[in-house]
């Protein structure tokens, strides 16, 4: 009755839904990229092999989907091919009593106090943001 199955009308649309909440992580991966072929450039670098990030815990940056974003983005650039190197940087909170640093487990944040004073008054120091470290190459 219809020239195309209902199959070919929806797989778009799964498509979009089941990549949605994945789409932060490709302006990010965008800007890793074009920052590392830039300094590749004015280095004369000829392969780019590998990328070290460090992403903070409290980022929600998933590993998987910047490495697919970045193959993606990649192709037939120096940098295609390049794995990234993905580590964590934890959470560090700076207690406002005591001005104590300290490092804090993403499971227990909502029951954080300072080891020095007790005091829950704390602001984030580090672990939310991310660092392209080095690049591997030829």
């Amino acid at each position: 009755m219809f020239p195309f199955t209902l199959d070919w009308i929806t797989a778009p649309v799964l498509l979009r839904f089941s990549w949605w909440c994945y789409v932060h992580e490709l302006p990010v991966t965008e800007s890793i990229l074009n920052i590392v072929l830039n300094h590749a450039k004015n280095h004369g670098v000829k392969k780019v092999l590998a990328i070290h990030l460090e992403i903070g815990e409290l980022s929600d940056l998933e590993d998987e989907w910047i490495q697919r974003y970045f193959d993606y983005l990649s192709k037939d650039t120096l940098a295609e091919g390049a794995k990234l190197k993905i580590k964590r940087a934890p959470v560090v909170m700076e207690c406002k009593s005591c001005s104590r640093r300290f490092e804090v487990n993403i499971k227990d944040l909502y029951e954080m106090k300072c080891p020095e004073c007790g005091s829950i008054d704390c602001t984030l120091v580090s672990g939310k943001k991310y660092y392209i470290k080095s690049m591997e190459a030829i």
